[in-house]
């Protein structure tokens, strides 16, 4: 168990605390995810508008390198709690998207932490913290996010991820994906996301327990959204997901849907190697 005090009482004083950051849609973000992604989409332009989950392209945090903790987050404090527990990782979120984010408009993103809960699972301590940022698109409303964030205990030396649970083995959409370091880098340097489970593998294997990198949570969301792109012309107009177990840089995983009967929704998973899930969620149209 950890030797971290967790002082929920102190985390919580957080509760209601607010930031507010503006942005511009610009092109080149979009156009490098598409690659990201493997696609071949047309150069955008001015008013065409930006995928789902291209809001996380802005916004983007920059801690300079002195403030910048040993795992590559920004330290502990400011806009987050102060959270003890060592390991910070994209636990799942619920997104409404309401009206399209166009490329060349002006952005506001307005944040603000909703709870901050303690709890104990089988690899020891955790705390969520749900933020809901709030993604306004030239004046209007297009974007209400609810973000959790799980902070966890240190990795036991020698210990291996605990065992998935089986996922569907057939589904009416499917995507094979194998992605590689480069990958990894290309969606870091796309978010500038320091976070060192993504790209140092010494990092992995010797401080957070994993045998290989990890591939990020909100690049597994966006494929699951991407994969809904390609299946069916409707936009995306909520989705529900949480993240159950990693995947990892050197893995052959699938991206899946399935559709309920009726059309309007579908439900969608990430399967790792093992053929297990990894991440889960549920979009209607």
């Amino acid at each position: 168990m950890s030797n971290n005090i967790i002082d929920l009482d102190h985390l919580r004083t957080w509760i209601g605390k607010q930031e507010t950051h503006d942005d511009i849609a610009t092109a080149f973000p979009v156009a490098a995810l598409a690659a990201t992604l493997d696609r071949s989409d047309p150069r955008p332009r001015a008013g065409d508008a930006i995928p789902h989950s291209g809001h996380w392209l802005y916004f983007l945090e920059t801690a300079t390198n002195t403030e910048l903790g040993h795992d590559g987050h920004p330290k502990r404090g400011g806009f987050l709690p102060p959270v003890s527990l060592p390991r910070r990782m994209w636990a799942g979120g619920r997104i409404d998207f309401r009206a399209p984010v166009h490329v060349g408009d002006t952005i506001r993103r307005e944040s603000e932490i909703l709870s901050v809960e303690a709890k104990s699972g089988s690899s020891g301590n955790l705390v969520f913290v749900t933020v809901r940022h709030t993604v306004t698109s030239a004046g209007t409303v297009a974007i209400v996010e609810e973000h959790d964030i799980v902070y966890r205990d240190a990795a036991t030396k020698g210990a291996t991820p605990p065992a998935g649970k089986p996922a569907p083995q057939q589904a009416a959409w499917r995507r094979e994906v194998e992605t590689n370091e480069a990958a990894l880098f290309r969606y870091s340097a796309l978010i500038f996301n320091a976070h060192r489970i993504h790209y140092d593998i010494d990092y992995c294997r010797e401080v957070e327990g994993y045998p290989g990198l990890i591939v990020h949570g909100p690049l597994q969301t966006t494929l699951l959204l991407d994969l809904c792109r390609r299946h069916d012309p409707r936009p995306v107009r909520t989705l529900d997901y949480r993240a159950t177990h990693p995947v990892f840089h050197q893995e052959k995983f699938s991206v899946n849907g399935q559709p309920s009967a009726d059309g309007n929704s579908v439900e969608l998973w990430t399967a790792n190697a093992a053929g297990c899930y990894a991440m889960r969620g549920t979009a209607t149209f």
